[in-house]
């Protein structure tokens, strides 16, 4: 038996939905505002992971232009039948107010990282839309309602109705099968058969800390479905010191050594020496990762092994341990012609007008668009955050000639809150590197009058972040051998969902490379490599 440590998915990757295909075993998990739309990773033990393909790549199948932050893909839901994978999807346009905005759709595939089809649009009635193929061959689709009425809840309950994959659409009668439990914020239905019943997994409480995952019964179909005795089954609401918070949103597998797992969604706080546990319950820069649990049944329900918290360590099914090759490439030189699948872009692709790898061979080529508060085009690739404490390095040339211009190294959040070194011009210092800030909305530029001047002779610039838990500093260097260190610290919990105008927004912080220029003249920035390296 091996060991699993969690999350077996670190940084941002939320609202995990895993399906075995034989003896492979795939996670889908949620993007949010950043294309390609979706993350899939690929296992042989449920140990080590590796992501694969991100099968929404096509505007045809996701355009987000405009999309708000934190809009875009919540929870796809990948289920593997009739000797192919299936993909469910939300593509949410609305997040403010009273309504919810959001269109689900379903694509499918031979194979997990081959091209995807067109997308079918199923319905727009709610968001987290998941697929049930019945074993009697008939597939049913599930979603929460979102009820915008004042004098009503939110969360209407969970519809159940068929899917007729002759006519591509729902069909028959559609019905509420479960309103959820007191706790409320009812979502993420996936629905299972096993053993003469039909099992609803739900998720309630919201995402943040009080989150759970829930789950309840019938011998029928369409209900009525009874809770769990010793629901939920899991949360982390009552263990603040587990260091694996906000437990829920969750999917079930049943391995081919006929073994029961859960993969649930959690998040990993900073740590807060002296600050109170509860009020705030801390930040979690690395956004919502996704943790394994062993599953046992009594009684024909599903436990959790050890208790309904989630366990840092648990035993591994009784596979051999298949290691892969790691899943995180140090350095990226830009040899190749596509980007790796670990960069992603804001809400569209970047077509070869904003973004090339072959124009300047062996570099990442962006050419200036909008500013980072822009939710149209960017022209910034960045990655994410998947370490508490890490080091990103790049190497840029860029030659603007008006302070609209401007290139280099960002961590972001989203468009209200991020940190960038950039390299710029100033009328009367020429060619410099300064920092900007935005912080909820509000700008800073920390340098003030102190931007650094970069020599005539130079044409590249090294920029550097160095991110230790809680504080990061950005350096540079103008030899890539003699690196100075900004003496200005920033700050990790301002890029988490919990600081971000008080929570409520769900990816996590990242790392990346930006050009900008707001000019309208497109100037080019050429980035040479990219490094991201974890520290010990």
């Amino acid at each position: 038996m091996t060991t699993i440590q969690n999350p077996i998915l670190t940084g941002f990757n939320p609202d995990p939905s895993i399906c075995r295909a034989g003896e492979d075993y795939y996670i889908a998990v949620s993007t949010f505002e950043w294309f390609p739309g979706v993350g899939i990773y690929h296992s042989k033990d449920l140990k080590n992971w590796r992501l694969i393909s991100r099968p929404l790549n096509r505007l045809s199948q996701l355009n987000m232009m405009g999309n708000p932050d934190s809009g875009g893909i919540w929870a796809p839901a990948l289920s593997y039948s009739d000797g192919k994978f299936w993909l469910i999807y939300t593509d949410v346009k609305v997040t403010e107010g009273q309504w919810k905005d959001c269109h689900n759709y379903l694509v499918t595939c031979d194979t997990i990282d081959g091209e995807w089809s067109e997308p079918i649009h199923i319905n727009s009635s709610g968001f987290d839309p998941s697929l049930f193929h019945h074993d009697d061959g008939k597939k049913y689709f599930v979603n929460m309602v979102w009820d915008h009425r004042l004098s009503h809840h939110n969360f209407y309950g969970i519809v159940l109705q068929e899917y007729s994959v002759e006519e591509e659409k729902l069909i028959g009668k559609k019905e509420v099968i479960f309103k959820g439990t007191d706790i409320k914020l009812t979502e993420a239905p996936h629905l299972y058969k096993i053993n003469g019943y039909y099992y609803l997994l739900t998720a309630e409480g919201g995402t943040k800390y009080d989150h759970q995952a829930t789950i309840a019964r019938s011998r029928d179909l369409w209900g009525p479905y009874e809770v769990h005795p010793e629901n939920p089954l899991i949360t982390s609401f009552p263990n603040p010191r587990n260091p694996l918070q906000k437990a829920g949103h969750a999917s079930i597998v049943h391995t081919h050594t006929d073994e029961w797992f859960l993969v649930h969604l959690t998040g990993r706080p900073l740590p807060r020496e002296g600050q109170p546990l509860l009020d705030p319950r801390g930040f979690c820069p690395l956004g919502r990762e996704t943790a394994i649990q062993r599953l046992e049944w009594k009684n024909d329900w599903p436990y959790v092994v050890g208790g309904n918290e989630p366990s840092f360590e648990i035993e591994g099914p009784a596979i051999e341990e298949v290691k892969g090759e790691n899943d995180i490439l140090e350095k990226d030189d830009f040899d190749h012609e596509e980007l790796i699948l670990h960069f992603q872009t804001l809400r569209i692709p970047l077509s070869e007008k904003t973004l090339s790898l072959t124009e300047n061979k062996g570099h990442l080529r962006l050419y200036g668009k909008e500013s980072l508060t822009s939710k149209f085009t960017q022209a910034f690739v960045a990655r994410r955050w998947q370490h508490f404490a890490f080091s990103a390095e790049t190497k840029v040339s860029f030659m603007p000639h008006s302070f609209q211009q401007a290139a280099g190294l960002v961590n972001y959040y989203n468009t209200q809150n991020w940190t960038a070194l950039q390299l710029t011009w100033h009328e009367e210092k020429g060619r410099i590197l300064d920092l900007t800030t935005c912080d909820n909305t509000t700008f800073d530029q920390p340098l003030k009058d102190n931007e650094i001047p970069v020599p005539d002779d130079v044409e590249y610039v090294f920029m550097r972040v160095d991110v230790n838990t809680n504080t990061y500093r950005y350096s540079y260097s103008f030899d890539g051998e003699s690196w100075l260190v900004i003496p200005i610290d920033f700050y990790s919990y301002k890029l988490s969902d919990d600081y971000i105008q008080g929570g409520g927004f769900f990816t996590g912080a990242f790392v990346g490379m930006q050009c900008q220029d707001t000019s309208g003249e497109s100037l080019p920035a050429d980035f040479d490599y990219f490094i991201y390296k974890e520290k010990e």
